[in-house]
């Protein structure tokens, strides 16, 4: 028996939680497309992510992402296409590619955490700095330490 608010079903929690996430994303592209990067994506900044700054094999970017290494040498090629990664030999395996961000790639990275900042103070002139603070305190009480992961794109099933 549902002791629920039939006015707050629990199906909408996630829904909403989903919207507020695909609203800060589709604000942020639509800045960084302003901001001379209109090719990327959201699965991109998670690809980005993955990366790092040490690199990464096809591999490892597989397994961070949560998707196959074939997947993620698809995408691979596409960021590679558009310079925001590129190959590399691995000085410790010469029979290895290390993938690595290029400049575009750190920049692309650069400008969202600056954009996402920018976003989260156009939620607090709209909420209240308090609502804001309360509203990230109370997600990181429900939700496990280790929440950021990067593998979101395979979770999804893309």
């Amino acid at each position: 028996m549902s002791t629920g608010d039939p006015e707050r079903p629990g199906f909408a929690l996630p829904l909403l939680l989903l919207a507020g996430f695909r609203s800060l994303v589709d604000d942020l592209h639509a800045e960084l497309a302003r901001h001379g990067h209109p090719e990327l994506r959201p699965a991109h900044g998670f690809v980005l992510q993955a990366v790092g700054v040490a690199g990464t094999t096809a591999s490892g970017l597989g397994q961070r992402l949560g998707i196959s290494k074939q997947a993620a040498g698809k995408t691979v090629d596409r960021l590679v296409a558009l310079g925001y990664l590129e190959r590399a030999d691995d000085p410790a395996d010469a029979r290895r590619k290390l993938i690595r961000m290029t400049e575009k790639g750190v920049d692309g990275l650069r400008r969202s955490a600056t954009i996402f900042d920018a976003l989260r103070e156009q939620w607090v002139a709209r909420l209240g700095a308090d609502r804001v603070a309360a509203l990230e305190d109370d997600l990181r009480a429900v939700t496990p330490p280790d929440s950021f992961r990067l593998d979101v794109p395979g979770w999804f099933g893309t």
